[in-house]
């Protein structure tokens, strides 16, 4: 049985690097639209994108953290924590699609 949980929790941050990696190729891209045409959208998406990736590391760091005994009130801060960059991230692409 320990075997298995060993080999899914390995199986899950493979899957939090390979969610990450890909956030940030999507961040790389994105800067690199707006280095070549500077404009307000690309920059916005630009933005966007670096929130979503840091969104993505915070939330792969708070599970972790959170994975031990802690109270129920640290485990709600800690999830509005990782959902600011997501609300922040998300706004900045709407703005960029939205102009």
């Amino acid at each position: 049985m320990t075997t298995g949980v060993t080999i899914a929790r390995g199986a899950l941050i493979l899957m939090r690097m390979v969610v990450f990696g890909l956030t940030l190729g999507i961040t790389l891209i994105s800067f690199q639209a707006y280095r070549k045409r500077p404009s307000e959208r690309l920059q916005y998406a630009f933005v966007g994108f670096a929130f979503i990736s840091m969104g993505v590391a915070i939330s792969s760091v708070i599970t972790q953290l959170s994975a031990g005994e802690t109270g129920a009130i640290v485990r709600v801060f800690f999830q509005m924590a990782e959902t600011i960059p997501f609300i922040i991230g998300f706004a900045m692409l709407y703005v960029s699609l939205y102009r």
